[in-house]
């Protein structure tokens, strides 16, 4: 590695002139920064946005992949396009084949996902510091935008800012900083380290963006002042609250009026569409009442059909929802269901148990990992819990949803065998079955 270069300056011309100093940015998440919900993002205070995380080698190779995540309007901008990679080559010819569309290409170093560990790019990408290295210098050097990266911190305060350091030094001119660790995800998350993000900006002398944390308005403000970062980035608060940057808990079937009114302008894939819609109804169609319409939207094959259920969820919480309740004023701790809030993701046992060993230990870390909970074990009545029809002659077997005789698969095709009857469902075909009949009685 090259010694450390001080390129405060320079990256700091381009975080106000190209960037406009934004505090507020929404996170580059995959399946889900499709354009209409960058515009929506916009909309609603974000200053910065991101592409989702684009696969470089797949970038290079298909045109069809470039146009359909690359799709952008003149007032998108500030944009970053972020790329995951782990050959430099490759990286730099994705990042040419992308720079004229955007402001800044940025290095996802963060995913700590089980793919990202198969391809070796993400955050699994911490453990070879030279290649990293070599992967941003590479891409820094050859293109006319700006290198920006996005990192998870190490458990070690130190390693961390020496990490950040590194990539400072290989040519990176904006560095956001998630507080947490590759193994912080899923039910471990935990919360984010605001002390590693703030030894980072002490130490560094390009601008720094917070990651972590961010439910509400007041923990951006709150994350600006203890860390002295240049801005703060969400990513699930946003998805839960598009409008988490203007301080606002609107109602959610505002919001997925004006991003499906969105999409309609520039269309999204079926599935971003559909986790959206998911995310913006999240406390709503957790409740008993709304069982129908959360299958409807996981088996909608259409933006129509998304469409037309959440139209049809919102008209029925009008009805129902006392016009003074809908104007009343909340505090944050009351906020009601059907107002867009972030969700708050229960603790592992394994986090609690932790944070209490490290209490009666006095601050130091529990001497064993603590083993996960045994799952539970499914109640002998679980098929009439989940409301799966039952075939309609042996009672006991779930129902085939496509037959046309509202039979299980063993009792179809035994009575086919007997009445001949078809079902295309089951594929019992009877002119293949009495032709094998006949054949044997011969």
């Amino acid at each position: 590695m090259a010694a450390p270069v001080n390129r405060g300056s320079e990256a700091y011309q381009f975080w106000k002139s190209e960037l406009n100093c934004p505090q507020f940015v929404v996170a580059p998440m995959v399946d889900q920064s499709d354009l209409a919900w960058r515009m929506l993002s916009r909309e609603y205070g974000a200053q910065l946005c991101y592409v989702q995380m684009l696969h470089a080698a797949r970038f290079c190779r298909d045109a069809r992949y470039r146009k359909e995540f690359l799709a952008s309007c003149p007032e998108d901008r500030p944009l970053i396009v972020q790329f995951c990679a782990n050959d430099p080559e490759v990286f730099l010819e994705a990042a040419k084949l992308a720079e004229s569309f955007c402001d800044a290409i940025d290095l996802n170093l963060g995913c700590p996902q089980i793919i990202a560990k198969r391809g070796k790019y993400g955050a699994f990408l911490q453990d070879d510091w030279d290649l990293v290295y070599k992967l941003v210098s590479t891409v820094s050097k050859g293109i006319s935008k700006p290198v920006t990266c996005k990192i998870r911190s190490f458990e070690d305060v130190e390693k961390t800012v020496r990490y950040a350091k590194m990539l400072e030094s290989a040519g990176c001119q904006l560095l956001t900083v998630h507080g947490r660790t590759r193994e912080q995800k899923g039910a471990n998350t935990g919360l984010a380290s605001w002390e590693h993000i703030r030894a980072v900006k002490q130490s560094l002398s390009i601008p720094v963006l917070a990651n972590g944390n961010i439910q509400f308005l007041q923990d951006v403000f709150r994350c600006l002042e203890e860390t002295g970062v240049d801005g703060v980035m969400s990513a699930e608060g946003s998805l839960h609250n598009p409008a988490i940057f203007v301080g606002m808990q609107p109602f959610c079937w505002e919001m997925a009026d004006r991003y499906l009114e969105l999409v309609g302008k520039y269309p999204a894939p079926l599935s971003s569409v559909r986790g959206h819609l998911f995310k913006i109804w999240h406390h709503v169609l957790q409740r008993p009442e709304h069982y129908e319409t959360r299958v409807t939207f996981g088996v909608a094959k259409s933006v129509a059909e998304l469409t037309a259920a959440s139209a049809t969820l919102r008209d029925t919480l009008l009805k129902v929802l006392p016009k003074e309740e809908l104007l009343k004023e909340y505090a944050i701790e009351s906020i009601p269901y059907w107002r867009c809030q972030p969700y708050i993701r229960p603790a592992s046992r394994q986090v609690v148990a932790k944070h209490d060993k490290m209490e009666e230990n006095s601050g130091e870390a529990p001497p064993k990992k603590i083993k996960g909970p045994k799952k539970k074990k499914k109640p002998k009545d679980f098929r009439e819990k989940e409301k799966w029809p039952e075939c309609v002659t042996c009672k006991v077997n779930r129902r085939g949803l496509k037959c046309e005789h509202s039979l299980c698969k063993t009792c179809c095709r035994r009575e086919g065998r007997q009445t001949l009857q078809h079902c295309a469902s089951h594929r019992v075909n009877m002119d293949r079955l009495e032709k094998e009949l006949n054949t044997c009685t011969v």
